[in-house]
């Protein structure tokens, strides 16, 4: 799903309509998504004085495991070419105990925003980047010739006189050949040694926790000071592997970090999505018999809530704000309940949508109707053996059928279900297929059951292997 370049475009119905390519059924869950990223849109085109009083309207998902949840807000930061994290609430712990703090959220949302918008600068400045690299692999295959004002030395009569230079043109003949050549791939067998700068680790990063990067110094600059520069490393590798590091370390010579860096905070800021997932790990007390870490869940849940009610956070980029992050917290609440929650976090997640479980029917939609489906995804791979597969109908139902009785009749962890028996079905046939080369594999509903029955029918044997 490539981003959509013209955000107008991105009406509430397309968003649903782009999500459901990749995502089977859940209509309320993507609606309520698809509402949240337009409304970001509105509000930049509202007047300023205006646009920073209106907050994102935070959602919860809530449904059990394997139906969709963290998927769709994957796909919808995909769309837009947002910052996206995932993190999981359980791993969080109260200001005061050893373990992550909640700040780490957004150093990590800001480290990728950095990423997706350093890449996004050096693909377009990529062409010339490549040419750099070209010339720079041209100089180890045909040195230039040295220029500046030295004079050659006359050598006496009697010595043999050294053979002349070849002539200018002759040399520039020769480079563009071998230029020809290395474009059209006939110099890819071929090694050469390259200098490439890599940048060395300190004892510091080792070391150094989660967040101590903000402890009055920027543990970055004090690596430098103890050789963490980077350094001209010679390599030996082939040609394709030499222009593609040269490339990239040319892109990164191209590209205006300061602008980078500016530009990465302000799409955090202002675009950035944050996925929390288990929250409801961290709902309720101890006492009500849902497991998770030994601290105090409220006081995760308290460090939580300055985040995403808004707040500033230093990082080593800066200081971001996360007043119009879009904070997306799912849980399958078996045990506690949104209600549970802090009321002050509540408040701040004013949407909650509940997804579905789903059936027999719906995981024949989900490895036949979305473009990544599980069907297509094992062709693919088995075809690269020269196996082709054929996915008839039948064996569809009876996959689908399998994965919904092995849901009732032990946890039920939804669509992953599908790519345990996928796995179990195709076990056999993905071992032998490099000796099948030119083979032509039906799956129909009796070979299906041939290879599952037998585990599905042993309730004991199914509950460790399905």
């Amino acid at each position: 799903m490539p981003p959509v370049k013209d955000p107008r475009a991105l009406t509430p119905r397309a968003i649903v309509e782009e999500l459901d390519r990749y995502i089977v059924g859940q209509r309320a869950a993507k609606r309520a998504v698809a509402i949240a990223l337009r409304n970001r849109w509105r509000r930049q085109q509202v007047a300023p004085e205006l646009r920073d009083e209106i907050a994102p309207k935070n959602i919860i998902m809530i449904g059990p495991t394997g139906v969709g949840k963290t998927e769709i807000a994957r796909r919808l930061a995909k769309l837009v070419a947002a910052p996206f994290l995932k993190v999981e609430a359980s791993k969080f712990t109260e200001v005061g105990y050893v373990g992550r703090d909640v700040d780490s959220i957004v150093r990590d949302l800001v480290e990728i925003s950095v990423k997706l918008v350093k890449d996004e600068e050096q693909a377009k400045v990529r062409a010339r980047a490549r040419e750099a690299a070209e010339e720079r692999v041209l100089d180890v295959l045909l040195p230039r010739a040295p220029s500046g004002g030295s004079r050659a030395i006359p050598l006496p009569a009697s010595m043999d006189a050294p053979p002349p230079p070849p002539p200018a043109s002759e040399v520039g003949g020769t480079r563009e050949r071998l230029r020809e050549m290395l474009r059209a791939g006939k110099l890819d067998d071929r090694e050469i040694e390259i200098n490439v700068t890599e940048q060395q680790h300190g004892v510091f990063e080792v070391f150094s926790a989660p967040g101590m990067d903000q402890i009055g110094f920027d543990l970055g600059k004090l690596k430098e000071m103890f050789g963490g520069r980077g350094q001209q490393k010679a390599r030996k590798v082939k040609i394709p592997q030499a222009l593609e590091l040269l490339t990239q370390e040319e892109g990164a010579r191209l590209i205006d970090m300061d602008k980078v860096t500016a530009e990465a905070v302000t799409r955090a800021e202002q675009s950035g999505i944050v996925f929390v997932d288990e929250i409801d790990k961290i709902a309720g007390s101890r006492s009500g018999g849902h497991g998770g870490p030994d601290v105090s869940r409220e006081g995760v849940q308290r460090d939580l809530l300055p985040i995403v009610e808004g707040s500033s956070v230093t990082t080593k980029y800066g200081v971001v704000r996360t007043d119009h992050v879009l904070f997306i917290a799912a849980g399958a609440f078996h045990v506690s309940k949104p209600s549970d929650l802090i009321p002050e976090l509540q408040g701040r997640f004013p949407i909650r949508v509940e997804l579905e479980a789903l059936s027999g029917q719906d995981f024949v939609k989900i490895l036949t109707e979305p473009e990544n489906a599980l069907t297509r995804q094992y062709q693919a791979l088995l075809e690269t053996e020269g196996v082709r597969i054929e996915w008839r109908p039948d064996a569809i139902s009876e996959i689908s059928r399998m994965a919904a009785l092995a849901n009732e009749r032990m946890e039920n962890i939804g669509a992953r279900r599908l790519h345990t028996i996928m796995e179990r079905l195709l076990d056999e046939l993905s071992f032998e297929a490099p000796d099948l080369r030119g083979a032509e594999v039906p799956i129909t509903a009796e070979y299906v059951r041939e290879r599952l029955s037998a585990v599905l029918e042993n309730e004991d044997l199914s509950k460790y292997i399905l």
